[in-house]
């Protein structure tokens, strides 16, 4: 008979009861109340100077309009005029999908130029502390290396801790793309790292990118290091909640809609972005062929079925990652569900082997970043499984037809 001290239905239970605790305290304490922004933003006054603007005489279309609307507006205009938008409504226009990939380049070009020379009058300001303008220096830093000639950035948003997006590659001309979903601790300061470059958003993306031009040489790939959303901050309430997923979904679905052309997307997803891409896989276009998900702690469903999509749903966990210690549940909100490895939940189950811990999926040399990178290109036939058979391609053939040249 089994004992009541190690039975797996206590341990079930001892989570539940903890989780239940922690709810308690943290709606006593006030973090279920709701918290909004205060003032005006930059994107939210471009935006608004869009909306009552006017070229030729003409009204301006809605900026969230369906992004086919306006690419459509745009394909209408000379070159002229759409340069004149982008120096007019930069960020608008930077971050307005649908509009065309090299007018948005230009326009967060200009929108980072200014930002920068915000912050370094901010830099001088004595109404701030030492402390404040030495944060100021540090983003001026940022938004200038953010600028140097070849970065392709999709999407700024300077408010805040900031957003961003980046591209590696032909977007426009693109065969595969593929979309790097990154989790905790994502925002404009910690967007690149020097110290271990393929934890942080535009070394997974980079490393990505290489690895699917190795993959597949004669395949025009583009990927996109998307920290276009407000991530959690640590490992916190918000990382145990889905609210930053909800958002960051609805902006994940816009951009997707917003992308050029008809080529397939591969979502690849780490640690929380799991949970975001998740939520978002309801509302997936048609065009998004697989969704793979790396040191997930769930991802708001109880199997792959229940994610009503119909891409490919891969998963994998390296042995020494921490993240298979939570408890795969969810109560009051508190938690992201079933185990996305778990063989109950349905997902392809692939290699991550010497992944390095919980950030190292993307480090190069290790069978996580190859699998991941035969996704992207749709090479099936190479991605190795995780338990040493061909289950998790069972059904899918071997390379698609747009996975090569």
């Amino acid at each position: 008979m089994t004992s009541f001290e190690t039975s797996p239905q206590l341990n079930v239970w001892r989570a539940l009861l903890a989780l239940a605790v922690v709810f308690v305290m943290l709606a006593t304490t006030g973090w279920t109340a709701v918290r909004h922004h205060r003032g005006t933003t930059a994107l939210q006054a471009s935006l608004t100077a869009w909306d009552s603007g006017r070229l030729h005489g003409h009204r301006l279309p809605d900026p969230d309009a369906d992004p086919a609307g306006l690419t459509r507006f745009f394909a209408s205009l000379t070159a002229q005029d759409r340069a004149r938008l982008a120096h007019r409504y930069p960020l608008a226009v930077g971050n307005m999908n649908g509009a065309p990939v090299p007018l948005r380049y230009l326009a967060n070009r200009i929108a980072l130029g200014q930002a920068r020379d915000a912050e370094r009058e901010r830099t001088h300001d004595s109404r701030l502390s030492p402390a404040g303008q030495r944060a100021a220096g540090r983003r001026m830093h940022r938004f200038g290396n953010l600028m140097t000639p070849g970065r392709q950035i999709l999407a700024f948003d300077p408010s805040g801790s900031g957003r961003i997006a980046e591209v590696f590659g032909d977007l426009p001309r693109a065969q595969r793309i593929s979309v790097v979903v990154p989790g905790v601790d994502t925002d404009l300061v910690t967007f690149r790292k020097t110290y271990r470059p393929y934890s942080a958003p535009y070394g997974m993306a980079q490393s990505l990118f290489a690895a699917e031009r190795t993959a597949a040489p004669g395949t025009r790939t583009a990927v996109i290091a998307w920290a276009d959303y407000t991530a959690p901050s640590g490992i916190g309430v918000d990382a145990a909640t889905a609210m930053r997923a909800e958002e960051g979904a609805v902006r994940l679905n816009g951009l997707l809609r917003g992308l050029p052309g008809t080529s397939p997307v591969a979502l690849f997803c780490h640690s929380y972005g799991s949970v975001l891409c998740g939520v978002a896989a309801r509302a997936l276009p048609g065009r998004v062929s697989d969704l793979a998900v790396a040191a997930s702690p769930g991802m708001r469903a109880a199997s792959a079925s229940r994610l009503r999509t119909s891409a490919n749903v891969w998963a994998m966990r390296d042995a020494t990652d921490w993240i298979r210690d939570v408890p795969y549940l969810e109560l009051g909100g508190l938690g992201h569900g079933a185990d996305p490895v778990s063989p109950a939940f349905g997902a392809r189950v692939v290699s991550a082997e010497a992944a390095q811990g919980h950030a190292g999926y993307f480090e190069p040399g290790t069978d996580s970043l190859v699998n991941l990178a035969d996704i992207g290109v749709g090479a099936y036939g190479s991605v190795q499984c995780a338990h040493d058979n061909d289950g998790c391609r069972a059904g899918l053939p071997a390379t698609t037809t747009a996975g090569r040249a």
